[in-house]
Order: C-alpha cells, then structure tokens, then sequence
C-alpha cells in the first residue's frame, strides 16, 4: 500500500486501533522511549483542536500541556524505556522496536492494528501492522504517542541532569550538541552514554 492507501486504511478501521512511536533515537546518552495510544473520535477532536501534531514540531511547555491534557482526558496509554545497556545490546533501531513493541503489549485492551511510525514493523506482534514514515504527523494515535515519549524522555534527562550536571543534559536532553560533546571531551563518559557512540 501506498501512504494514501494506508491512512484510508486507518481511517477507516472499525477496531481497536493503536499509534506507537518513539523518542531519543538520535542522543549520545540516554534512554530511548516509546509509547502506545489509543484514541477516540472524541479524544482526537480535541486533541486537533489543541494543535497536536508531530512532537518534534512543538515546544516543550506544549507538548507537556498536550501531556497534562491527554491525562485528564482518560486517554489510553502505556510506556517503555530501553536503557544504555539494551540499546548495546541490541542496536538503537532494534531498541527502538523492543521498546515500541513492549509499549504496545502493556496496554489495557486488545489490540487489532497497530501503526508503527517508521519504515519497520514490530518484531513477534501477531496483530496486523502498519508501518508508516512520518505517522507522527499523520496519524492521530501516533502523534500522541510521540508526545508522550517525548514528555517522558525529557523528565528522565532531566532527572540524569541532577545525577551528572556537568554534562547539561537538562539542556540538550543528550543529544550531541557542541556543548554535550565539549563536556564528553572534558570528564568522559557517564555511565547514561551509549556504549556504540564510544
């Protein structure tokens, strides 16, 4: 299917669908986190009105106000992190669909599609899938989802921010900026580095 023919598709499922997207594929430290949603008709009215749309695209006070107000609103979700030494493990892609897949199998209710925001499907998931570049932008559940992840990686580096202050990744969330890498340069790595960026 072409991505016309799979948002016709999405949009058109009658069964309980879910949206799993994640956050920090690009850091130097950190773990990356997924999540999964489900949405109602209702609940993504809202949310559109709200302006929901890919996180990477939104502020960080709106993503978390996109955040509060999924949590108010009873909106189904679940998480999961892979920390430093299951991305070592296993590579930052394969990480990434653990993370996905595992976010996917702690949710609540049964799930009969699930959309995948990439180019991969999720390993040993039977339901039926659909992997879709750019789904954070496109498809409702995933851009919550992506919020989600987001909101959620962010308060980690901030919680390793007090941990180790010297590298700043309340500031750049150990993504590689100038600064994190003069800072790696400067004490070394943390034990929250990545083992393949070493």
């Amino acid at each position: 299917m072409d991505v016309e023919e799979k948002l016709n598709f999405i949009k058109q499922f009658n069964g309980v669908a879910a949206g799993t997207d994640e956050a920090g594929r690009g850091p130097l430290a950190g773990p990356v986190v997924a999540a999964a949603v489900i949405l109602t008709e209702r609940q993504k009215e809202v949310l559109a009105k709200l302006g929901l749309k890919d996180s990477k695209r939104m502020s960080s006070g709106k993503r978390e106000a996109l955040f509060h107000v999924m949590c108010e609103m009873g909106v189904v979700w679940r998480a999961q992190a892979a920390g430093v030494k299951t991305i070592a493990s296993l590579n930052i892609n394969a990480a990434s669909l653990w993370a996905m897949e595992k976010s996917v199998r702690k949710l609540p209710v049964v799930v009969e599609l699930v959309v995948v925001d990439g180019l991969h499907e999720l390993p040993g998931f039977d339901s039926p899938q659909i992997p879709l570049v750019s789904a954070d932008d496109l498809v409702p559940s995933v851009s919550a989802a992506s919020v989600i992840a987001k909101v959620l990686r962010d308060r980690v580096m901030i919680a390793l921010d007090r941990l180790y202050p010297q590298y700043g990744f309340a500031r750049h969330k150990g993504y590689p900026t100038e600064a994190h890498r003069n800072a790696v340069r400067k004490f070394g790595l943390s034990p929250v580095h990545r083992a393949q960026k070493r």
